[in-house]
């Protein structure tokens, strides 16, 4: 992890700030040691517009525009432990980049991430983020999500931050052998977070627990 992603904010960016943001997540039911260290280490208040730094480390999601969110620290620490849970994943193919949060968490855990955002606008900021933490391990793409991104499949693992009302068939194709895909499903309130994980004879699924999550859309913006 680089010294970047270590930057000490003050008042309620401190480092003890995020340390009962820590706490809370143990308390949650988070025990994977790496996803712990970069719920702590990682400047989330970065991410987030200036006006809601001050909230960024509470355990809720915030407005980024574009009718977008990021994620609540639970959440996100929840997705990506469920996602390392087989083993460690070499590449990571992410749908919905968003403020780009996730992909700096994930980042700090994997060899490479891939990450696909619709919207023009928080690509670019994302890119930016991602550019002055010196990620060098992260790769965006302006593009539809539903479509992945077949020129660097197949993925060790795929995360999803956006709910389709089913599995994508087409996420699914581009998973590795072993490899798992975590993300929410459903409509509206009737979302579930799942994980399908590709094996010899065919995916298994197994549900993880009820969230709600923006419903992941096609296109780009």
């Amino acid at each position: 992890m680089t010294a970047a992603l270590c930057e000490v904010g003050i008042g309620m960016t401190s480092q003890r700030t995020r340390e009962r943001l820590v706490q809370r997540l143990v308390e949650a039911g988070i025990s994977h040691s790496g996803v712990l260290e970069a719920m702590r280490s990682l400047p989330r208040h970065l991410f987030v517009d200036e006006a809601l730094a001050s909230r960024a480390y509470e355990d809720s999601s915030l407005p980024i525009g574009h009718g977008q969110t990021i994620s609540q620290p639970y959440i996100v620490a929840r997705m990506t432990e469920a996602l390392l849970a087989g083993g460690p994943r070499d590449t990571v193919l992410e749908i919905g980049t968003g403020s780009g949060f996730q992909t700096a968490v994930l980042a700090s855990l994997v060899r490479r991430v891939y990450s696909v955002e619709r919207v023009a606008d928080l690509y670019e900021k994302a890119e930016r983020r991602l550019r002055g933490l010196k990620l060098r391990n992260v790769r965006l793409r302006h593009g539809d999500g539903h479509l992945g991104w077949s020129d660097y499949a197949p993925f060790d693992g795929i995360l999803v931050t956006a709910a389709p009302e089913g599995v994508p068939r087409g996420l699914v194709a581009q998973l590795a052998p072993g490899g798992c895909m975590v993300l929410p499903v459903g409509r509206n309130e009737q979302q579930a977070l799942v994980r399908v994980t590709r094996t010899e004879s065919g995916y298994e699924h197994e549900l993880i627990e009820p969230v709600v999550f923006v419903p992941l859309l096609g296109g780009t913006a």
